[in-house]
């Protein structure tokens, strides 16, 4: 399994452990996950990362534990073959199918799995052993089997953290009317 970082900079040549910007509320024990790190994604999540950087997103899959009722309620428009929904807002299409976005490949012997999502973080400075350019990121994710919904507002999916499914957002503090 590959380990992968995204990024609008295309000439990055080796990754400096550095702290998030915005800190998250962290189980006790896990507050380190806010240093100074290294994040990647494992290639089975890179779906979570296909969208310009500041894009505001919620993405949503079934689990082994998803009730019928919320397959019907929340993936209903996705189609046969897909995996997952992913959302944004209409504000943000232009962005999406103007952006090019680099995917790094990192060595993995430095990192930690940290058992969320495909997120795995090292403490150490990593370089990459390749990248390559996503100019299309709309077919990206529908390569990840992953359907593109456009939403005028992500706040109607608020509610959908209450269900079975999985559900991820992502730099929802630029979503609008988000709080």
């Amino acid at each position: 399994m590959h380990l992968l970082h995204f990024s609008e900079n295309a000439s990055i040549l080796r990754f400096e452990p550095r702290p998030v910007r915005t800190p998250a509320k962290r189980p006790v024990g896990k507050e380190w996950l806010n240093g100074p790190l290294v994040w990647a994604i494992d290639e089975d999540h890179q779906h979570l990362c296909l969208f310009p950087r500041e894009c505001p997103r919620v993405v949503m899959w079934a689990t082994d534990d998803t009730t019928e009722e919320d397959r019907k309620a929340w993936l209903e428009p996705m189609p046969a073959g897909m995996r997952a929904l992913a959302f944004i807002e209409r504000c943000w299409l232009e962005r999406l199918a103007r952006a090019t976005v680099f995917r790094y490949e990192l060595p993995r012997d430095s990192f930690i799995d940290i058992e969320d999502v495909g997120m795995h973080v090292s403490r150490s400075v990593v370089v990459p052993s390749g990248s390559t350019g996503l100019t299309d990121l709309r077919s990206a994710l529908g390569a990840c089997r992953v359907h593109l919904q456009v939403l005028d507002s992500l706040l109607p999916l608020k509610t959908a953290w209450a269900s079975s499914l999985h559900v991820s957002g992502i730099r929802l503090r630029n979503a609008i009317g988000w709080k």
